[in-house]
């Protein structure tokens, strides 16, 4: 067990985890509690403490509405939250530091931690891995920009106090990861979702630069030109729109000042977070962004991913990103019946449309496509319920792996480090989804290796998957690329080849979709607004 770490505000003692050959650091501040007149500016550092902290117990959570995210979590909810955990195998004599994988939680910008157990990083801290996960500014809390906010800030920007938050723990990782083991000039950034959107958005940000070497983006790395990037985790709002949002925000709880909005205590800023939705956003169809996400303020993003991948401002990484079966509206063949019966009465922040029946997919297709919607509905062709069902979801899947290629394509026009893309397809009985589905986020416990029987009922097949996919991100965790021994040969992004590494269901490159559907979506892409 790794004794006592001195880092640079006191030392922390951690605890044996379940295998005692790995050490945990829980509830470690990174940052200052953001709290006070500390309410929507940067984190500041740490205040130091004496003697030998012991590190056996997460931090609060960050403030959010109460839902799944925080099943069977008994953490106090806090805006003291900005807190990171380490799971790390090196002992005190270790001469050859780890690779580091820095976690960033998902879930909408919205809820969330990283104290959950699916993040737990025992099993890749057995595979040589020292894992970082941790806490960030969430909702109104982590994303309020006010035209107030922006004038009192040094850089004339608001709006993107979570991503701060991330940054913070970088810096903190950078400088500190050593002492437990870590190699700060081996950092990988991983996420999931709004995870993924983060890592996006690092990739992209000046402030970023040098604090992480690879990083993994699980679902949605889109191409800029598709319309789905405008409401999932990867959408982001403009200075003016974002202050519009935030000063509404701001009335509606009766805070005029800063002063005032400061001291309102903050459940009553949390209320309404989980369901709000920027319906100004033109999506092409009724999905909607949720209301607190990113800013291209010019400071913390200097601009959106057109302009950033075409002038080669991003920082030139190794990366690893891909998509789901059954995510982006595409659902179980199964399921269509509950679909049809359920209807979609109120709008999730960032949920896609699920079209299961003819007359909603045909309507959805003129509204989306426009002049092009009778190519599109030769392509996908639909005269019966079931059929409409299959091609939405058909179509949804191309997309999304059309568009991750396109993706990698803009991005490594300008970048020299390789590009691995994915399509998970595997069937997980995940918080127990029945029928088994290959949904969002259903690949983190294979991951993670975390195949704990609270989340599921899993096989020998699950557990081998799991290996597979274990392996991969630790040997891209230690090396940029995920290939290793026993693994099937993942073949990096090409662009000579229109193919995506399927995992999970199968291990090997599969086409994007069919030649004619794919020249489809690329002509579609260029009448779409670039972002």
């Amino acid at each position: 067990m790794l004794q006592p770490v001195k880092t640079e505000s006191g030392s922390v003692e951690g605890i044996p985890g379940r295998d005692r050959s790995v050490t945990v650091f829980r509830g470690i501040p990174y940052a200052a509690p953001p709290v006070g007149e500390l309410r929507w500016r940067p984190p500041q550092p740490p205040e130091p403490w004496p003697g030998v902290r012991r590190a056996d117990t997460f931090g609060p959570v960050a403030p959010q509405a109460p839902g799944p995210e925080l099943a069977g979590l008994d953490l106090p909810m806090s805006e003291d939250c900005l807190y990171l955990n380490v799971w790390t195998g090196a002992g005190a004599d270790d001469e050859r530091p780890r690779p580091v994988l820095v976690w960033i939680h998902g879930g909408g910008f919205r809820v969330g931690t990283g104290a959950h157990l699916r993040y737990d990083g025992e099993a890749l801290a057995r595979k040589g891995v020292v894992v970082v996960t941790f806490n960030y500014r969430l909702g109104a809390l982590g994303f309020l920009a006010t035209p107030e906010l922006s004038a009192e800030s040094a850089h004339h920007a608001s709006g993107n106090y979570g991503l701060l938050d991330q940054i913070a723990a970088l810096e903190w990782v950078r400088r500190n990861i050593a002492g437990f083991g870590g190699d700060p000039d081996r950092i990988t950034i991983a996420g999931q979702s709004a995870g993924a959107g983060s890592v996006n958005f690092l990739a992209m940000s000046p402030l970023a630069k040098d604090l992480f070497h690879r990083a993994v983006a699980q679902s949605h790395a889109r191409h800029c030109r598709d319309p789905e990037l405008r409401f999932l985790a990867s959408s982001y709002r403009t200075p003016a729109d974002a202050e519009s949002a935030g000063a509404r925000y701001a009335a509606e709880r009766g805070a005029r000042t800063l002063r005032r909005l400061r001291s309102l205590p903050w459940p009553r800023l949390v209320e309404g977070n989980a369901s709000a939705v920027d319906s100004e956003a033109d999506t092409g169809g009724p999905a909607k962004p949720p209301l607190f996400r990113p800013v291209v303020d010019g400071w913390v993003i200097p601009d959106g991913y057109e302009q950033t991948y075409a002038q080669g401002l991003q920082n030139d990484v190794f990366y690893l990103a891909g998509n789901n079966l059954d995510e982006s509206g595409a659902v179980p063949e199964s399921t269509f019946a509950i679909y049809r019966t359920a209807g979609r009465r109120t709008w999730r922040p960032g949920a896609p449309p699920v079209h299961v029946t003819r007359e909603a997919f045909v309507n959805a297709a003129h509204e989306k496509f426009g002049a092009m919607a009778e190519e599109f509905l030769r392509l996908y062709p639909a005269h019966t319920d079931d059929e409409a069902g299959r091609a939405h979801c058909a179509a949804v899947r191309d997309n999304a792996r059309i568009s991750t290629w396109l993706w990698a394509r803009d991005w490594t026009a300008h970048a020299g480090r390789s590009v691995h893309t994915y399509f998970w397809t595997h069937p997980s009985p995940v918080m127990g989804q029945d029928p088994p589905r290959a949904s969002h986020g259903s690949e983190i416990d294979f991951v993670f290796g975390n195949l704990h029987p609270e989340h599921g009922s899993w096989s020998e097949e699950d557990r081998a998957v799991a290996e597979t996919m274990s392996g991969y991100w630790a040997n891209f965790v230690a090396t940029g690329d995920p290939n290793g021994p026993d693994l099937p040969h993942w073949p990096a992004w090409s662009a000579d080849t229109p193919s995506v590494m399927e995992l999970g269901g199968g291990f090997a490159p599969v086409p994007l979709a069919d030649p004619a559907r794919l020249d489809f979506w690329q002509r579609f892409f260029l009448t779409q607004q670039a972002w």
